[in-house]
């Protein structure tokens, strides 16, 4: 084990904390966009969209070690794996002066939920506030690490 790794692995949970807070607020910030894509003649709303996470395994001893069976595979952090869009239903408000309501008065609106979106929120701010004490924490036994030779 490198004497940085713990570092790395840290800065990787937060460089992926940091996508899923920016993929929130995009979800907030289009809480009400009715004509996010133009499909087939007509306007579809915004989609809520979810970051995937999977663990960061890089190295070539750890792919080796998996392929041989031995699972006592070396883990470098999390990464994002992608931006998937959620499949949950559209909602519909009925609201009849809205210039995207259909023939009955019904107007789509994004599949996004607000309280959803903020306890994500909250939960991604704490992982990060987390890994922020991790690496401050590792720092500051480096440099008392490095104090001991004085």
């Amino acid at each position: 084990m490198s004497i940085f790794q713990n570092m790395g692995i840290t800065s990787s949970a937060l460089t992926t904390q940091r996508l899923r807070m920016d993929t929130i607020a995009s979800n907030m910030a289009n809480v009400e966009t009715t004509r996010a894509q133009y499909i087939n003649g007509e306007w579809k709303p915004y989609t809520r969209k979810m970051v995937v996470m999977k663990p960061q395994t890089s190295s070539f001893s750890s792919h080796l070690n998996t392929a041989i069976g031995n699972h006592n595979q070396q883990l470098n952090g999390v990464k994002a794996s992608g931006i998937i869009e959620d499949r949950s239903p559209y909602r519909l408000e009925y609201n009849p002066d809205h210039p995207d309501a259909n023939e009955e008065g019904y107007v789509q609106l994004p599949n996004v939920d607000p309280l959803k979106e903020m306890v994500d929120l909250i939960s991604a701010t704490r992982s990060y506030e987390a890994n922020v004490t991790v690496f401050d924490a590792t720092k500051s036994m480096y440099l008392k690490a490095l104090q001991i030779g004085k």
